[in-house]
């Protein structure tokens, strides 16, 4: 062994080591690496900001399901009204038909029927009462087409225009009912609307 050569004690080479585990990385690290803990001012408006971002939420979530409750209760309410409409439809022509057998009979002809005649005619226009009468109850009526009536785009479908008694614009004629069920219509009114006196 030289003289140039000590003996460095064991403690001391153990403490060296240490002293280079404890020496922090600073090589390679930047600043934006070391997150920092925010402070409680700021961690208090972020949480602030989350409560805010939270009760919106929760508004517009009440505020969506109240609309798909109405909504639902609108759908219900005209299931309820308009369920019958397709039904009403098909029974349109056989109140037509009901209407041209009683109108083909006019007032001599009625007084020259017989008995049995006079029998079917009744029978014929209680069928007719009763048809009507069970449209109504299930919310489907006529239109009003009757002469003199104003005249509505959205209730009557125009087929003509002429001269007639009564004032320019009004329906002149009707030609065959229309008839809605609450507030749709089921078959506009055929109309002839008066141009006015000719």
């Amino acid at each position: 062994m030289s003289d140039t050569d000590e003996t460095i004690p064991e403690e001391f080479e153990a403490g060296a080591e240490d002293a280079d585990a404890a020496e922090p990385e600073t090589e390679g690290s930047t600043a934006e690496e070391i997150e920092r803990e925010p402070t409680p001012e700021e961690r208090i408006i972020e949480l602030e900001a989350q409560a805010a971002e939270l009760n919106d939420k929760l508004l517009r979530t009440l505020a969506e399901m109240d609309n798909v409750r109405k909504r639902a209760e609108r759908q219900v309410a005209d299931a309820r009204v308009y369920a019958v409409e397709k039904f009403a439809g098909d029974l349109l022509p056989v109140s037509d038909n009901l209407a041209r057998a009683l109108e083909a009979l006019d007032d001599e002809a009625r007084e020259a029927l017989s008995d049995a005649g006079r029998g079917l005619l009744g029978g014929v226009e209680m069928t007719q009462k009763e048809l009507h009468a069970v449209m109504a109850r299930h919310n489907v009526t006529a239109i009003d087409a009757a002469a003199g009536s104003a005249f509505d785009p959205n209730l009557h479908q125009a087929v003509s225009q002429i001269p007639s008694d009564q004032p320019a614009g009004t329906i002149a004629e009707p030609f065959q009912p229309g008839w809605k069920i609450g507030d749709r219509v089921l078959r506009a009114a055929m109309v002839a609307v008066s141009t006015g006196k000719g």
